[in-house]
């Protein structure tokens, strides 16, 4: 078994170009394969929300993705994001990200332009990670990326999510887990299961903060010391003979 561990930056960023560098750098340090951040238009999606400034601020744009990718190669570790409307997934193609991520919501198809984003991402014919926690017509995801090699993710979207929330019967169908459970048990119990169905590749996102960051995303968020913690440990679970 093999597992890619994404460090999911998300909104912990907090707007500032210099935070998410060092995210990136830290997220390196602790051994992660690859930085997701997630590019959507606040009018799109956040309209009229009470904390419309911070979200407003959070918003990641075309520029600061190439600023990003172009910091992240020089790193030596994987750049991509969740992309939620159409010509953010032709800036990403831009850039040459190496795969795609679609988001819990935009598999529902209720969100302005997700329907055309999820066709772009099939135009592109790239590796595509799905999370599904909000549920969605994966039968019609599935025709519409048929072109595309696709990693379904178990998800429950609910931030942070109570252990006993997660259907350990349901999670063995699936070879990806956007985790978004306080700490690191999760992502080793699922790490643990994959193993021992000698399951080749795995996919594990966990949404990662700097010690003391107080973006919208930290509440349910481990620091880059836990996520060294969880990818050493990973890695070891990878290595046993069963």
């Amino acid at each position: 078994m093999k597992a890619f561990i994404v460090a999911e930056i998300a909104s912990n960023w907090e707007g500032s170009i210099s935070t998410a560098k060092k995210l990136i750098r830290e997220s390196k340090k602790s051994g992660a394969d690859a930085v997701k951040f997630q590019m959507w238009r606040a009018l799109d999606l956040y309209q009229g929300h009470p904390d419309w400034k911070i979200i407003k601020k959070s918003e990641f744009t075309p520029g600061k993705a190439r600023i990003l990718k172009k910091y992240s190669d020089q790193l030596g570790i994987e750049f991509f994001c969740s992309g939620f409307y159409p010509e953010a997934i032709e800036c990403l193609d831009s850039i040459k990200v190496k795969r795609h991520k679609i988001a819990s919501r935009t598999c529902t198809l209720n969100d302005p332009h997700s329907l055309e984003t999820i066709t772009k991402i099939s135009d592109k014919k790239k590796p595509v990670v799905i999370s599904m926690g909000m549920g969605g017509n994966k039968k019609k995801i599935k025709q519409i990326l048929g072109k595309n090699k696709i990693t379904f993710c178990y998800c429950v979207s609910e931030y942070p999510t109570d252990m006993e929330k997660i259907d350990w019967k349901k999670i063995k169908q699936y070879d990806g887990f956007s985790d978004h459970t306080l700490g690191i048990t999760a992502s080793i119990i699922f790490s643990i299961i994959k193993k021992q169905s000698n399951t080749k590749e795995i996919f594990i996102e966990k949404h990662v903060k700097l010690k003391n960051s107080k973006g919208p995303d930290a509440s349910s968020s481990i620091d880059t010391d836990e996520l060294k913690l969880l990818v050493d440990q990973i890695r070891k679970i990878e290595k046993i003979r069963l």
